[in-house]
């Protein structure tokens, strides 16, 4: 089958690869709350969060700072062992009360991406309590606007307006930041894991890697303003996965030429190349709230499609290919209906 009718096309030529040789690539883990009192959807439980620091100690994998293991990568003489990094998102006061002990009990290095406007409200860690944690070794802060706002375009937004308010969020909490911190990394983490291409390419102007919330391994071949990582709350982060996902690998495939994930089809279509190492009969795909699905193998490529339309504003289709080692490549595209009700 040479012909398909399909609603996002990817620049094929530019994904193929000759030869992708087994190595390992950098992991990280998304928490937001440590408690068992805060909402389930974005919430770790405090002995779920020690359990997945114990396996990860068993596993002999080390744990790194985010942003040497992030430059390591796109360096072109990337470290061959397995490493994770370890992010929160928004700087909840559980990750103060809850989650820090336990990290410093293990000597781990983890980063904070702070919502600047949050700081000190309800919840929320203060000034003071961020500067404790900075204090430590190995902990870092970096950006996550400030408001935490949808900072996709919006449908009938004039560009000047969306310019003028992503500007606004992006440059006053990295102000903000370099203010109370005296130095302020060049990393960025999406509020709600949403971005478009526009919004890409302010990330890059500034020199910036940009964090996502889509699931996935990081290797040399990533996007660097679509870096995925894994949702560790309660229903992601239990422990009979967690050792695929800490063993996992980047597909061997450009990210960044993949769609933004900006939906103008309801359900879209993802194209990925035919590989030497990604093979249809080894493949599995899954979309949000519909499990497995099925796909179409052709001479352009692999057409990975839902079998019905979406009723959200954020999904995911997400595939999983063995390698030759017994661990597995991993991808996740999310998709953004901005049609939908912002949250």
């Amino acid at each position: 089958m040479r012909t398909h009718k399909i609603w996002i096309s990817v620049a094929l030529s530019c994904l193929v690869l000759a030869s992708f040789p087994a190595r390992a690539d950098l992991v990280v883990l998304q928490y937001h709350h440590i408690s068992d009192t805060t909402p389930p959807s974005t919430s770790t439980s405090a002995s779920l969060f020690q359990a997945q620091i114990d396996l990860i100690t068993e596993l002999g994998i080390d744990v790194v700072d985010l942003h040497s293991a992030t430059d390591n990568l796109f360096s072109g003489n990337p470290s061959q062992g397995q490493r994770i990094a370890i992010t929160f998102d928004d700087a909840y006061e559980s990750v103060y009360s809850q989650g820090a002990d336990i990290l410093r009990e293990q000597g781990l290095p983890y980063t904070i991406f702070v919502d600047t406007a949050a700081v000190g409200n309800q919840g929320y860690m203060t000034w003071a309590q961020l500067k404790e944690l900075a204090a430590r070794n190995g902990v870092s802060i970096a950006n996550h606007s400030a408001g935490h706002g949808h900072l996709a375009r919006k449908p009938g937004e004039a560009e000047a307006d969306w310019k003028q308010r992503i500007t606004r969020s992006l440059d006053s909490a990295q102000a903000e930041l370099k203010q109370q911190f005296g130095n302020v990394l060049p990393l960025f983490a999406y509020p709600y894991g949403e971005f478009d291409e526009a919004l890409e390419a302010e990330v890059a102007k500034r020199g910036w890697y940009g964090f996502g919330q889509q699931s996935g391994a990081i290797g040399p071949l990533a996007g660097q303003t679509r870096l995925p990582r894994f949702p560790m709350a309660n229903a992601y982060g239990q422990l009979n996965g967690l050792k695929d996902k800490l063993n996992s690998k980047a597909f061997p495939i450009d990210t960044s030429q993949l769609p933004d994930g900006i939906m103008t089809a309801n359900p879209p279509t993802l194209v990925l190349p035919l590989t030497k190492e990604i093979q249809p009969n080894r493949l599995t795909c899954f979309a949000s709230g519909m499990g497995r699905i099925e796909f179409e193998a052709a001479d352009d490529g692999i057409n990975v499609k839902a079998p019905k339309p979406f009723d959200r504003r954020r999904f995911r289709y997400n595939c999983t290919h063995p390698d030759d080692k017994g661990n597995f490549y991993w991808l996740s595209q999310q998709w953004l209906d901005l049609s939908q009700p912002e949250d």
